[in-house]
């Protein structure tokens, strides 16, 4: 028989880009799940973290940002989002105290309007903020969705207890999804390519991170070191050279950096066998999406 008397539910964390999704997701699951840059447009894919304690169990669904689109890529991206408003219990919009002009609008403000009753809204970077700007986003929220948003830092940890507790109470009673002591859904290779993607945002300059995705092609866990095989995939051949670096300096800073990071997450010797290879105009390509395995909708082709 089904145990009901415990919680559990989606919470999608959703925004505008930069807002800090994916540093309010590691806070919350007290581990670092998103990747986390200075620089907007980072998530790409939706990321999944699991909060379990007592009766309760919160699977945060870290989303890309609600952005305007420029290119197919970047209509996934705000697809993605959209699809985790629809689909999870509640909706967790997080606003900008140090960029308080950055808002949403059009479809993805429509689109939470809609999910009103099932609609927390947190204003974060309060540690980093003026009064003035953390007033005018409460004045926003309560003019455009009827309530009071909460004040928190992903940061320092402000207010995160009361945001954490808010949630639980409105999760729908349910057995746990997914076992108490797992923190997230995705498999380690998915974290792997995070890892590299993050570590090019680090290195490169301009418009080369955006331009790149990494795949991990091998993952043999059955070694030591364990043996991991990954692509850098490239938008024009002219950034091939830029990742490879002076003889091949790059490339090796870069396999190290993400190395040491993969290690960290496996807790165990990695080798990292990275190529760089060209994908033309991926990010525009329906069809280059699909083959990196990111979900377009098929109005998008």
């Amino acid at each position: 028989m089904e145990d009901v008397s415990t919680r559990a539910g989606y919470v999608a964390v959703v925004g505008r880009p930069n807002v800090g999704k994916s540093s309010l997701l590691n806070a919350m699951i007290g581990e670092k799940l998103s990747i986390v840059t200075p620089r907007a447009q980072t998530t790409r894919e939706k990321v999944l973290g699991i909060f379990t304690e007592g009766n309760v169990q919160i699977v945060f669904v870290d989303t890309p940002g609600l952005l305007e689109p420029s290119y197919v890529l970047h209509r996934s991206m705000l697809a993605a989002a959209i699809e985790a408003v629809h689909d999870s219990d509640v909706v967790l919009l997080l606003l900008d105290a140090t960029r308080p002009e950055e808002l949403p609008t059009g479809e993805p403000l429509q689109e939470l309007i809609q999910r009103t009753p099932a609609l927390f809204v947190a204003v974060n970077k309060i540690d980093a903020a003026r009064p003035d700007d953390v007033a005018r986003l409460e004045s926003w929220t309560r003019d455009t969705f009827g309530k009071a948003p909460l004040r928190i830092s992903a940061k320092d940890g402000t207010g995160l207890p009361q945001l954490r507790m808010a949630l639980s109470k409105v999760l729908p009673s349910s057995p746990f999804f997914y076992p108490e002591d797992d923190i997230a859904v995705q498999h380690l290779r998915f974290f792997a390519e995070e890892l590299i993607r993050e570590t090019i945002f680090e290195q490169y300059d301009q418009e080369v991170p955006y331009a790149t995705v990494a795949r991990v092609e091998e993952f043999k866990e059955d070694r030591t070191p364990v043996y991991i095989r990954a692509t850098v995939y490239v938008e024009r051949e002219s950034q091939k050279p830029i990742i490879i670096g002076k003889q091949g300096a790059g490339i090796r800073n870069l396999g190290q950096a993400a190395r040491a990071k993969i290690e960290q997450l496996l807790g165990m010797p990695v080798y990292l066998d990275l190529w760089v290879k060209p994908m033309p105009g991926w990010r525009n390509k329906p069809a280059s999406l699909r083959h990196l395995g990111y979900a377009v909708p098929e109005r998008l082709d």
